[in-house]
């Protein structure tokens, strides 16, 4: 798995090209089959991470390891023909979050097996996350307690990584929480400051110099800062380049870094190019992809429910709506309000927290129902119009058929086209 289009984007912008890398960040397999198929169509690499609490040497909420998730990657790859040497495995907020919950030095000793697992695996892509305290800690810690524990990770992933194919790393302290925020307001949203950054990445420095990691630290190519944008259940910031203009020109005289730019989700077109245009050159997308999923997999609930009325017992919302209410835990805290506001969040919060479903048999079993309802034959386009309106007019002209998982493909195929239209030109970097 080939680094060099991550490394590549900082010389790209230094050229005045305008140059960035979306980072797919969902282990749902038809998500991963969108992305991979918009990468082969688009003939450029395609980056996929995974989360600590996704993937984990316990298997996180998914039940994968790392090598795990890797195998279940490339299986997609392999099916749909997209070339393994163009594919790309990073992982995400990779650091304690998972057992933040126990003393500092159970979690980071956990947390030291997890990156092992993941360079192991082949994973090029490292996102040190260690700004979260532990039990008894308070909630943020100080920079040089986050620097040195990131430091500690970074040994580990050193130690345990292939000598000709080291891990490229992301560092940064301002970075939203693992599954997004609980809210979005723009008048508590604080853009990173230059001297926030510069403060960053010297104590990184520092700390990677204090375990003889100098080689390694040169390989840091991301930071993680805020540029201003974020969502929560029913609001987008979009972004503003004139509140991030003092950071991107920090950005200028700090090659070869670039930033990396979480929380993307749900921002226009207009606004992902000027992420990039600025140096927010990694994307991180995830919630959007799965709430596209939800967005069409409900429309084929409802097509399918007026096709056969008979069985609208069966109804893939239906399933899901038991599904959360008898496991409330991965929404519960997050989404207030009565019963009718919270059942409206429960299904189309931007923040969708149901995505943390769909890994559950009940729910896998409820999609395949869908599909087997719909397995018939074509769709009539009226339905489609009806239902699923951004799609009609490629259903209308041919270029998608009216089929149940063509409609899945091209929806989500939307969104990421989006992303790589916003990036600039495909292809490998260099």
């Amino acid at each position: 798995m080939s680094v060099e289009t991550l490394a590549g984007l900082s010389r790209r912008r230094a050229d005045g090209t305008r140059r960035g890398l979306p980072s797919v960040c969902s282990a749902h397999p038809l998500v991963v089959e969108a992305a991979l198929r918009e990468g082969l169509a688009a003939e450029s690499d395609v980056l996929i991470e995974a989360t600590c609490n996704q993937v984990n040497q316990d298997g996180g909420y998914t039940g994968m390891t790392p090598a795990g998730f890797r195998r279940f990657v490339e299986g997609i790859a392999d099916r749909v023909g997209f070339a393994r040497d163009r594919l790309i495995l990073g992982g995400d907020h990779l650091g304690p979050n998972p057992w933040k919950h126990l003393d500092a030095e159970v979690a980071f000793a956990k947390a030291d097996a997890m990156i092992a697992a993941y360079v192991e695996a082949g994973f090029a892509k490292i996102h040190l996350d260690a700004s979260m305290g532990c039990r008894g800690e308070p909630e943020a810690l100080e920079d040089e307690t986050v620097a040195s524990r990131a430091a500690r990770l970074a040994a580990v992933a050193e130690a345990r990584s292939d000598g000709s194919r080291r891990p490229v790393y992301v560092i940064g302290t301002e970075v939203p929480v693992p599954g997004g925020a609980w809210e979005a307001a723009a008048d508590h949203l604080q853009v990173t400051r230059p001297e926030a950054a510069e403060r960053t990445v010297a104590v990184h420095a520092a700390a990677f110099a204090g375990r003889g990691l100098e080689t390694a630290f040169e390989r840091v190519i991301g930071l993680v800062v805020q540029p201003g944008v974020e969502f929560g259940d029913g609001e987008v910031i979009r972004y503003d380049p004139a509140r991030a203009a003092a950071l991107s020109s920090w950005l200028g005289d700090h090659a070869p870094l670039v930033f990396e730019a979480h929380s993307t989700d749900y921002q226009t077109e207009e606004g992902l190019e000027g992420l990039v245009r600025d140096g927010f050159a990694i994307l991180k997308v995830g919630p959007w992809l799965t709430f596209a999923l939800r967005e069409v997999l409900y429309g084929l609930d409802a097509i399918a429910d007026e096709l056969d009325p008979a069985r609208s017992a069966a109804s893939l919302r239906a399933t899901m709506e038991r599904l959360m209410c008898a496991e409330p835990e991965h929404w519960q805290r997050y989404y207030g309000g009565d019963a009718t506001a919270a059942r409206i969040k429960r299904h189309y919060s931007y923040s969708d927290r149901i995505r943390y479903y769909w890994p559950h048999p009940e729910a896998r079993e409820a999609v395949d129902r869908l599909f087997d309802r719909l397995a018939g034959g074509a769709i009539p386009e009226t339905l489609v119009s009806q239902y699923l309106a951004p799609l009609y007019p490629a259903v209308a002209t041919r270029v998608v058929r009216a089929e149940a998982p063509d409609l899945v493909m091209a929806a989500l195929g939307q969104v990421l086209a989006r992303y790589r239209r916003a990036s600039g030109p495909g292809g490998r970097g260099g």
